[in-house]
């Protein structure tokens, strides 16, 4: 078993996590030369939901417009994240955005891309939907194939003694 990371996915969703999940990815890979994937997943289930409602709608509304622009306003978002708060580290990172289901898109890109640690919040954006079809997270960490660290914040999360 090769122990050695040489790639770690920051899995970034926008929600209040997103820029801790960063400064985790980043402090673990400190002084060396681990690069660092910053991965976002369209979510399969809102563009499904685009496709649906144009098609009731007069004014057709291009799902791969939709998507294509999603994708742009992601880079930029990720992009200006990058710039502003790890300027000093952006030549060890790249990004992908990808449309799919979220859980399922992570543990593919864990194969395709290499990835040896997966650093991801388990608490995203979607309270709501975790109740009807579980969480990303909790998929991920039952089911990848590497080790998962799960980042939290520490107030929200202060254990009541």
């Amino acid at each position: 078993m090769n122990k050695k990371i040489h790639k770690i996915m920051a899995c970034v969703d926008f929600s209040d996590y997103a820029l801790m999940v960063m400064e985790y990815a980043v402090d673990l890979s400190r002084n060396s030369t681990i690069e660092i994937l910053v991965y976002n997943v369209i979510n399969q289930r809102d563009v499904t939901m685009v496709e649906t409602v144009s098609g009731y709608a007069s004014d057709k509304i291009c799902v791969d417009d939709y998507v294509r622009d999603l994708k742009e306003g992601r880079q930029t978002t990720i992009k200006d994240m990058i710039k502003e708060h790890f300027f000093e580290e952006k030549s060890r990172m790249s990004f992908l955005i990808e449309v799919g289901v979220p859980s399922e898109m992570i543990l593919d890109a864990v194969e395709k891309e290499q990835i040896d640690l997966i650093v991801m919040a388990n608490k995203g954006r979607g309270n709501f939907s975790r109740v009807l079809f579980g969480s990303a997270a909790e998929k991920v960490f039952r089911h990848s194939p590497v080790p998962v660290v799960s980042v939290r914040n520490r107030e929200r999360f202060k254990r009541e003694k």
